[in-house]
């Protein structure tokens, strides 16, 4: 089992953490001795490859190491992520911390950090994966009937097609599909798919997304559902594939 810890801090950049043997952690040092004294540290290097009108809100820092490797360091995942958390709490108080662990089947094998990266769909690591397989082309994956809803991807495929869904629109079918089978109050999706820092829109506005994301799945549009009084509903069809790059990861931290 490996981990990933995922922040968000609100300034544009954040200094960059040097790493840190683990056993130091085990043996019940102070979390100070993790990071170097403030005058040590570097100006940040702004992001790169940010595109124009985007803004960098945080960071995923892959960490590969499995339950046996931290009981040989002498630590366990739970505490790394702990120790992580000081940290960064401590770098940067107003930042907000994330941390999944990414699972994989017994014995695969491969870097620890790649099956990390595979795990939680870090889109480079599935790019390189594709390639290797040797699955480049859009149309790899085309079929003449159907729907294919690809959450690695970010794309919905119908009769072979793309649907051309918004980034907004296919939030919410994604959220909806990961859901399957439970009816979804409109109160729920505004907490889930809108930010703190955004106008939190209507319940007016969430039924114009739904039947704006409706009118682009065409003759698929039922595969969204009202449920009359409480919310919306996805429905898996048998004409229905749903990709994704591998078994999500629980929140156990």
């Amino acid at each position: 089992m490996s981990l990933a810890l995922a922040s968000a801090p609100t300034a544009r950049t954040a200094p960059s953490i040097s790493a840190a043997p683990v056993r130091a952690i085990a043996d019940g040092a102070p979390i100070a001795r993790l990071a170097a004294p403030a005058a040590e540290l570097a100006p940040a290097p702004r992001v790169r490859a940010v595109p124009e009108g985007t803004e960098a809100r945080g960071f995923v820092l892959y960490v590969g190491i499995d339950e046996g490797k931290a009981a040989q360091d002498g630590t366990t995942l739970h505490r790394i992520v702990e120790a992580l958390r000081r940290l960064t709490a401590e770098v940067a108080p107003s930042a907000e911390t994330y941390a999944a662990v990414a699972l994989a089947p017994e014995g695969a094998g491969g870097r620890d950090v790649d099956v990390v990266r595979l795990a939680l769909q870090d889109p480079a690591a599935l790019a390189k994966q594709r390639e290797a397989q040797g699955d480049v082309r859009d149309d790899s994956d085309r079929h003449p009937n159907g729907v294919i809803i690809d959450i690695s991807r970010k794309r919905v495929l119908l009769d072979g097609e793309p649907a051309g869904l918004t980034y907004k629109e296919f939030e919410l079918l994604q959220y909806l599909v990961l859901r399957e089978g439970r009816t979804i109050d409109r109160h729920e999706l505004i907490d889930s798919l809108w930010n703190a820092d955004d106008e939190a829109p209507s319940e007016r506005t969430i039924d114009v997304h739904v039947r704006r994301l409706r009118s682009k799945l065409a003759h698929y549009q039922d595969i969204v559902r009202t449920v009359r009084g409480l919310g919306y509903r996805f429905d898996r069809h048998a004409d229905v594939s749903i990709r994704q790059a591998s078994t999500p990861s629980p929140d156990v931290f």
